[in-house]
């Protein structure tokens, strides 16, 4: 099997400019949404297992990697629409929508609020619970400072330094190379692409959304990490049963990077979720 090419562009949109990878390959659409703080980057290895037989989009999100970064509220409606006018540009107009983490979250609200655009679904270490603190509401004026980096020493003064902190600040080799994904050097030093402001805003607008999941009819698979705290047991049990549609699996391995920790695995779940649709 030849190596599939990926092709990188940006997307000049009615609501936002989006940096997106192509495979530009025939066969059905396949939309990888990628986790807060993190790149399209982060599908590559699938685009290498699916995109020889299928058409793989996968774009940094509003306030994330490349694309734009308006001051917004980086609600999931918000980000969702983003999507749609992407695969309105693309002329696409039939989708299997792949999320991982937070963008399980906009795969979510993309099918639930369009579901002439997606065919199948699929969530992967992504709860439809929002903030497990409950006094993390939507504020305003909006936050603009990232809770997870604002402690961070940016910008990084060398690509070590940068390095070592990084690994230090992370739990995993995988979830090191997520960041490293967005580690960029400036004229001032090493910065991370991914908006503060996107990041808080999204962070304090991250509400409860088990009210769409009935209206979701389409084919949906849910994977989570067994022994990681993204998905608690009942909130698993829980989309499930609202689910009309569900097909469930749970990775061997704790890592949240369900699709990166044991690929075997994921892609021998992902592999009957395809036979299903």
């Amino acid at each position: 099997m030849g190596k599939t090419k990926i092709h990188r562009n940006i997307a000049k949109l009615k609501s936002i400019d989006l940096f997106y990878f192509d495979t530009q390959t025939e066969g059905p659409a396949i939309l990888c949404l990628h986790g807060r703080w993190g790149r399209a980057e982060t599908w590559v290895d699938f685009i290498e297992c699916y995109g020889q037989q299928y058409r793989i989009i996968a774009p940094d999100q509003r306030g994330h990697g490349l694309s734009g970064k308006p001051a917004s509220k980086y609600t999931a409606e918000e980000m969702a629409g983003d999507m749609i006018e992407l695969l309105d540009f693309l002329k696409i107009d039939s989708v299997l929508a792949v999320g991982h983490s937070m963008g399980g979250r906009v795969a979510g609200y993309l099918t639930a609020l369009y579901p002439t655009y997606v065919k199948a679904l699929a969530i992967l270490d992504r709860s439809a619970s929002g903030p497990a603190n409950p006094n993390m509401l939507p504020t305003d004026p909006i936050p603009t400072v990232d809770p997870l980096t604002k402690d961070w020493p940016l910008p990084f003064f060398s690509l070590s330094e940068a390095m070592d902190f990084i690994r230090q600040a992370t739990d995993s080799k995988l979830s090191y190379q997520y960041f490293m994904n967005s580690l960029v050097e400036t004229v001032e030093g090493y910065q991370m692409l991914f908006s503060s402001q996107a990041m808080a805003a999204g962070i304090a607008h991250d509400v409860d959304w088990f009210h769409l999941l009935p209206s979701i009819q389409c084919p949906v698979l849910l994977i989570r990490a067994k022994g990681n705290d993204a998905v608690s047991d009942e909130d698993f049990v829980k989309m499930q049963s609202l689910l009309p549609d569900c097909l469930a699996q749970e990775v061997s391995h704790p890592d949240h990077n369900v699709h990166l920790a044991n690929k075997e695995e994921f892609y021998r779940y992902f592999d009957e979720f395809l036979k299903k649709i």
